[in-house]
């Protein structure tokens, strides 16, 4: 049975302004319900997410900025630096970890800078809303073997698509050359490329 997460749930202490603060870094808002005025449920999506986030009123028990370490995945962690710092998140300049790929809690061991070898899984910033709910991002270029089912492999948004596109057009491209011959069947070769690509297993030969 597959289980997959789809709502985690945050207390704030003022709803309108979390929600102008998350909708502000383009997090889609799905739902803005209230059925009095002790109950209302707001839901925001970050973009390229299967995965929601939820806060309102009379939702929660948590106090106000409780919920610490949630991660998001970037594929350019100095972009998404940029991005958010544009955008008004105030987030912390990119680190890495002195004892591994991933980090102590807080501020513990933090090095400035990305991971040196620019290793997936390594380097991060963080950033809090207004009340001091902790986000994570952290940089995924290339994904660990068995990290994702190969049979349900998806894009997040357009852009990304493309991008796939073209690294599987970069390896075809390698390919003809060792093989001396032009593929016929360069659709089959692009589409297992890019299936075992987000897999993390052994593209085609």
């Amino acid at each position: 049975m597959d289980m997959k997460l789809e709502v985690v749930v945050i207390s704030v202490s003022d709803v309108d302004r979390a929600k102008d603060f998350y909708t502000r870094l383009g997090w889609r808002l799905d739902a803005d319900v209230a059925t009095g005025e002790n109950f209302r449920v707001v839901q925001v999506t970050p973009p390229g997410s299967p995965a929601s986030v939820i806060f309102g009123t009379s939702i929660t028990s948590l106090t106000p900025g409780s919920t610490q370490g949630m991660h998001l995945v970037v594929d350019d962690i100095s972009a998404a630096h940029d991005e958010l710092k544009r955008l008004g998140a105030d987030p912390s300049e990119v680190f890495h970890d002195a004892g591994g790929v991933f980090h102590h809690v807080g501020t513990d061991a933090r090095v400035p800078g990305p991971d040196p070898q620019h290793a997936s899984y390594s380097s991060f910033l963080s950033f809090s809303d207004p009340d001091g709910n902790g986000w994570v991002l952290q940089e995924i270029t290339d994904r660990l073997p068995g990290r994702l089912d190969p049979a349900s492999t998806a894009f997040s948004s357009a852009e990304d698509l493309s991008n796939a596109l073209r690294r599987a057009a970069a390896a075809h491209g390698e390919h003809e050359a060792r093989t001396g011959a032009e593929d016929p069947d360069w659709p089959d070769w692009y589409a297992q490329y890019m299936v075992r690509e987000q897999a993390g297993t052994q593209s085609p030969a």
